[in-house]
Order: C-alpha cells, then structure tokens, then sequence
C-alpha cells in the first residue's frame, strides 16, 4: 500500500519561499517516478514538476521554471518541492503524486497514488 504524505503549506507574502516536502510511506520510494500537481480555486488540477525513480531528471511547467525546484531523498524517502519568488498566482492546493514508472509525466491520470494536498497561500 502505498501512502503518500505532504507537509510544508502555509500563509507567505509575494517574493518569500517555502519548501514542501511528500514523504512516500508504505514502499521503497526509488521505485518511484513522483510529480507534484496544484489546483486552485475553480481552475483544473494542473501539473508544476515532476521528478523520476533517481533523481537524475527533473521537468517543471514553465509557469514555475526558475522559480521551483523539485529534488529527492531515496533514504528518507521524501521528495520535496523547493518554491522561491513565490507569487499570489501560486496560491493553490499542492499534491504529490506517485506511479511506478521510470519516466516523468505531467499527466495526473498516470499517477494511481495521491496524497492528500497542502494549501500555499500567497498573499500581496
């Protein structure tokens, strides 16, 4: 069973950072291709960056190039989403997502495993 868990939302203000962090529970995470998604209030759920099983490659939306950067840590078995320059465009429900694939994709319907979401708010 595979359970994913996010942390790291919160209230900033335009220019600040945060950092989320999805702890992948249940099974070792390297068999994991992980993305995190974002969806906010009336629009569809939309894909932000995605990392594959080792690390080594990674893709953002262009939306969040140069701003975010997505990494993990097979040991603890977490994948975190470093947001610098936030802006209040950014103001959504964050997800982590996890399929077993090598690849990347930004596609949710190829991700069968979903945490529950963290909210970042960025206020002006």
């Amino acid at each position: 069973q595979v359970e994913l868990k996010e942390s790291g939302g919160g209230l900033v203000q335009v220019g600040d950072s945060l950092k989320l962090s999805c702890v992948v529970i249940g099974v070792t995470a390297h068999r994991y291709g992980v993305a995190w998604f974002r969806q906010s209030a009336g629009k569809e759920r939309e894909f932000v960056s995605g990392i594959n099983r080792s690390g080594a490659n990674t893709f953002h939306a262009n939306s969040v190039k140069g701003r975010f950067t997505i990494s993990r840590d097979n040991v603890k078995n977490i994948v975190y989403l470093q947001m610098d320059d936030l802006k209040s465009e950014d103001t959504a429900a964050y997800s982590c997502a996890a399929a077993d694939f090598e690849g990347i994709s930004t596609e949710d319907f190829d991700f069968p495993y979903w945490g529950q979401g963290t909210q970042v708010t960025v206020s002006s």
